[in-house]
């Protein structure tokens, strides 16, 4: 929910009210996607169209880009133990599909370019830019040297080809 409230509202529902409000949105659509292994959680990513992160809208740094049905991934979280074995890019691959079938043209993340020294999990939760980039997604904004917004450009599906009319069907078709 920090990402999609602005401060205030989410200090105010911190705990029980932010629940609440997320097991809304999982009614709804779900609002990320869960990697387990052996049938334990071991990681997460929020993903959803850019407009439902009003932390976005309201960031000098991660204001939108112009595109049209972009969707974000802005957060992962993978469990202690399974870091450093590719899980954010394996939820990263997931997310775009996900998006995808969901009409996305394009998805967004906004990782940390900072990779030069090893930093605490709370100040890489958006993921690495590397991951980003392995994942075949291009930067198309970078307000600040360490957080650079990337992008992935999703191909269109071909529009549905029309069964050819036959008999009866193409007189009435006609005319």
């Amino acid at each position: 929910m920090w990402m999609r409230l602005p401060l205030a509202e989410f200090r105010k529902a911190k705990g029980a009210g932010n629940r609440r409000a997320l097991r809304t949105l999982v009614a709804h659509r779900p609002p990320g996607l869960l990697a387990y292994e052996a049938g334990e959680p071991v990681g997460w990513v929020a993903v959803g169209p850019r407009e439902e992160y009003l932390r976005l809208a309201n960031s000098r740094v991660l204001e939108p880009v112009a595109g049209e049905r972009v969707w974000a991934a802005p957060c992962f979280f993978v469990k202690t133990s399974h870091r450093g074995r590719g899980l954010t890019g394996a939820l990263l691959e997931a997310a775009t599909a996900f998006a995808k079938r969901r009409g996305a043209r394009s998805v967004e993340g906004y990782p940390s370019a900072n990779r030069a020294e090893r930093q605490p999990p709370a100040f890489v939760y958006s993921g690495f830019e590397s991951t980003f980039r392995r994942a075949g997604f291009r930067e198309v904004a970078r307000r600040s040297p360490t957080r650079p917004i990337l992008r992935r450009e999703l191909a269109r599906r071909a529009p549905a080809r029309r069964a050819p009319v036959r008999g009866a069907a193409r007189a009435r078709a006609r005319g």
